[in-house]
């Protein structure tokens, strides 16, 4: 309550709604509604793909985008070597690079903010090994780990959440012990203890609310790292399987015709170029929207 009510005087509610105002005024627009397109386009993929993403077509294979000489409104983005209808393909991997960046995000999330909130506020050795062991995840390179596992069990949609969850809980965990430590020693935390509430209370009810900020925004931020590393893997084969429609599979098919069939690699690498830059640009805009200390008042 004190670090609300001192919150509260550092920021009167008149110039904390100026400011939100303010930045509102300021929304990307751009990226909000290219995000919200991938969004859409993902979850209406079954209605929105003029084809199967893997129809088959050999009679109309490599068939270059319609303005092209040689091309045809039936393929508006052209096929690949099998035929199949780009277009199609990349709205199918909307799909797959949403569905994966989310699930590995939200799993990352939960485990590393229970363990940066337990090890900043106990602290001693359960600190030291929780942030010895976010060390060593870190550390250890993840396109490595990938390649193990895609041998050892093959290239699956489990995998690859995993090893992204298994990377971004170190994130989320580092930030989190970081913000907690310094949220203990607040006014607030020590009224709580001597009004005779638990650790676990504290550290749920008190703490988390002043956290979950930082949080979403980390979270929004590792999206299009999330979707980066998820195309890298599938690239290398050690990520989403064969037969599923994968941006990072498009342009690793790809890169084998791309002296004669440039739109191979080309549209697929475009989406994500455009998807990371977009979730990038909104994240730093939601940066500063939650962080009253970067608004100008």
């Amino acid at each position: 309550m004190t670090h609300k009510l001192a919150h509260k005087k550092a920021f009167p509610l008149h110039l904390q709604t100026r400011a939100v105002l303010r930045t509102a005024r300021r929304l990307p627009t751009v990226p909000i509604m290219v995000l919200g397109t991938l969004v859409f386009v993902a979850l209406l993929a079954n209605f929105i793909a003029p084809y199967s993403p893997n129809a088959v077509s050999l009679h109309n294979t490599l068939s270059p985008p319609f303005w092209a000489e040689g091309g045809s409104a039936t393929n508006l983005l052209g096929t690949d070597n099998l035929g199949r209808d780009i277009l199609s393909r990349i709205i199918w991997g909307a799909r797959i690079s949403v569905t994966v960046s989310l699930i590995a995000i939200v799993l990352g999330a939960i485990v590393g903010t229970a363990l940066g909130l337990f090890s900043g506020y106990v602290g001693g050795k359960v600190d030291l090994i929780i942030m010895r062991a976010a060390d060593a995840t870190m550390s250890f390179p993840m396109i490595m780990f990938a390649l193990l596992l895609a041998v050892a069990l093959g290239p699956r949609f489990t995998n690859v959440v995993i090893v992204i969850a298994l990377v971004l809980w170190a994130r989320f965990a580092r930030m989190v012990r970081g913000e907690a430590l310094s949220l203990k020693e607040r006014d607030f935390v020590a009224r709580a203890k001597v009004s005779g509430c638990s650790s676990w209370r504290i550290m749920g009810r008190h703490i988390l609310p002043n956290l979950l900020n930082t949080v979403v925004v980390l979270a929004t931020l590792q999206v299009g790292w999330a979707i980066l590393l998820e195309a890298s893997l599938s690239f290398l084969g050690a990520g989403i399987p064969p037969t599923t429609p994968s941006w990072g599979l498009m342009v690793a098919e790809g890169r084998k015709y791309i002296m004669i069939a440039w739109w191979l690699p080309l549209f697929p690498g475009l989406a994500i170029t455009l998807t990371v830059l977009s979730i990038n640009l909104f994240g730093d805009w939601l940066r500063d929207a939650l962080d009253p200390k970067l608004r100008q008042l």
